[in-house]
């Protein structure tokens, strides 16, 4: 996930979400839109032959273009390398995916035809695994909660359980990462966990199915009666239609006031960003476009009363709210409709094409900086918020910091403070 923070700070988010067995690798990002086939199934001849490297190297063969220092060390590879035999395909994709990491630009990517399906299958908000979130406790790997109805609550997974073996390999000593990519795996493959619960002195096996999994990106509740407090974690795929709901049940119970949670949200899709941002702008631009050649393109508010207008509304934000999270903070700070809480944003500024190819392979590739309203370029520098939090949670006394009971959540304290004061 870009931009990844590990359990460092933010306990409670940090920790819980990297804990999740069924959560792919993000790239976080502004993507312009859907046009580029994000959401179709992938079409096309995905074959790659040999005689398509040769037909580039013939066509390409000139001087002019400076290309025979490539071939030449193609033809090295397959004729000199001691392992045989090499692997062309791999050489191939290879050298497209050095050529664009040679651009220094962390959001552009080529990806293989693997790597771009995996990609493709995290944008849509499913992911392959058994639902169930782990965690560090007293040193142990152990099970913080299986998500309801998933594999693991069907197989017999409970909160408490302490993980032993994946398969046959022993946990003690390894990472949460670690034993999450022992346990993940594809839709319809199996994986066998040792467990010992809390209340037994016998550990017991059980086999677990993998399966899709569907992450909602928007949930919401009431607090103090009368606030709403809505969390966006993505924008992919799905997070229009959950918040479209979000806001019509919010609104039907009247709240004074709103806590919009951007907290470690990396980004997205900057459509759905602006059709956010536009339930609290009512009229003007949300975000600015700005190309190589100088040329701009402008989003902005499609009219009409938005849904959120007139309600008082905080926004959480640190340093894990990156990109279409920040088009959303920067829109509603720039136009005084939300007071910004927290830590400074990621700085992540710029905006990403993403092509398919016809062999499944695709192309992420920057194409552009944004600006917020006001014209403040937040590359590499980022928002400031209005309220400054230093730590965001902090673990309560007495506690273990393996739950979110365990923490105080700071920035929902001052946000819920910031609104009830008239």
């Amino acid at each position: 996930m870009e931009p990844e923070e590990k359990v460092t700070k933010h306990k409670f988010f940090k920790s819980f979400v990297t804990g999740i067995l069924i959560v792919g690798v993000f790239v976080s990002g502004v993507f312009t839109g859907t046009s580029y086939g994000m959401r179709a199934i992938l079409q096309g001849d995905r074959s790659f032959t040999v005689s398509a490297v040769s037909d580039l190297f013939s066509q390409s063969n000139e001087s002019s273009i400076s290309f025979e220092q490539f071939w030449n060390v193609w033809r090295k590879v397959q004729e000199k390398y001691v392992y045989t035999p090499v692997n062309e395909v791999d050489l191939f994709y290879g050298s497209m995916v050095g050529m664009v990491n040679a651009l220094n630009d962390p959001y552009s990517v080529f990806m293989p035809p693997a790597k771009a399906e995996e990609f493709k299958r995290d944008l849509s908000g499913e992911f392959f695994g058994i639902g169930a979130e782990i965690g560090l406790k007293n040193g142990a790997i152990t099970v913080i909660a299986p998500l309801a109805q998933s594999p693991a609550e069907r197989a017999g997974l409970r909160a408490g359980d302490t993980i032993l073996l994946v398969d046959e390999t022993e946990v003690s000593g390894k990472s949460v990462d670690e034993v999450v990519t022992l346990i993940r795996g594809e839709k319809g493959t199996s994986v066998k966990l040792t467990v010992l619960s809390e209340k037994s002195s016998t550990p017991r096996e059980i086999t677990i199915v993998r399966d899709v999994i569907t992450v909602p990106t928007v949930t919401w509740s009431m607090k103090d009666a009368d606030v709403a407090y809505l969390r966006i974690s993505y924008f992919n795929d799905t997070t229009w239609n959950e918040f479209d709901k979000a806001v019509k049940e919010i609104k039907a119970k009247k709240p004074r006031g709103i806590v919009l949670d951007l907290r470690s949200n990396p980004g997205g899709y900057l459509d759905t960003s602006v059709k956010v941002a536009n339930e609290w702008v009512e009229s003007g631009p949300i975000v600015y476009e700005k190309y190589h050649d100088g040329s701009e393109d402008q989003y902005s508010a499609t009219g009409g009363t938005p849904r959120f207008q007139g309600i008082p509304t905080v926004v959480l934000v640190d340093g894990g709210t990156a990109s279409g999270s920040e088009i959303v903070s920067g829109a509603l700070q720039d136009y005084g409709l939300a007071t910004l809480v927290g830590s400074k944003t990621f700085g992540k500024g710029s905006v990403q094409d993403f092509e398919y190819f016809a062999d499944g392979s695709a192309l992420k590739l920057t194409i552009a900086e944004w600006f917020t309203p006001r014209k403040r370029q937040i590359n590499k520098v980022g928002i400031e918020p209005d309220h400054v939090i230093e730590e965001m949670f902090v673990q309560k006394e007495g506690t273990e910091g393996t739950t979110s009971d365990d923490f105080i959540d700071k920035g929902l304290e001052k946000a819920l403070e910031l609104l009830r004061t008239p």
